[in-house]
């Protein structure tokens, strides 16, 4: 379920409580959640999620984004993330596609290769040429 787009990050759909031990497994010390609360009734809501993560020591931010698409504050909030992080990365949202997006423009913009990036995520099975001149403005604003 958790799937690798690098060494240290995985994207996901949405999780549960009871997935955060084999997060822990993973090596993940932080979650980031990319769904809106009430996005759909299959959602864990995001408090019970941190919860979980929290008790098992991890870290937990929450970066939602809509189908709307996504803002420059929302791209700097998950730069900042990555940052800050102390081990592996979960971003979960519906599918897992808002999450991997979200990496790829934040590591954009922080001067990752868009081709690299891109690569990695589609061995990961996302697709991110929807927002592909996004990342290469990013890169060349980096």
């Amino acid at each position: 379920m958790f799937r690798k787009i690098t060494d240290g990050i995985y994207a996901s759909p949405q999780i549960t409580a009871d997935q955060i031990a084999e997060a822990t497994a993973l090596g993940i010390k932080l979650i980031v959640n990319n769904r809106p609360e009430g996005e759909g009734d299959d959602q864990t809501p995001g408090e019970e999620i941190e919860a979980a993560a929290r008790a098992a020591g991890m870290d937990y931010v929450a970066i939602p984004v809509t189908h709307s698409g996504f803002s420059e504050p929302q791209v700097k909030a998950m730069a900042d993330a990555l940052d800050a992080a102390k081990g592996g990365v979960l971003a979960y949202c519906r599918s897992g596609t808002r999450s991997t997006l979200l990496w790829a423009l934040a590591e954009a913009s922080q001067g990752g290769d868009p081709d690299a990036l891109t690569n990695m995520a589609a061995k990961a099975g996302y697709d991110v040429s929807p927002i592909r001149p996004l990342m290469d403005m990013l890169k060349a604003r980096a």
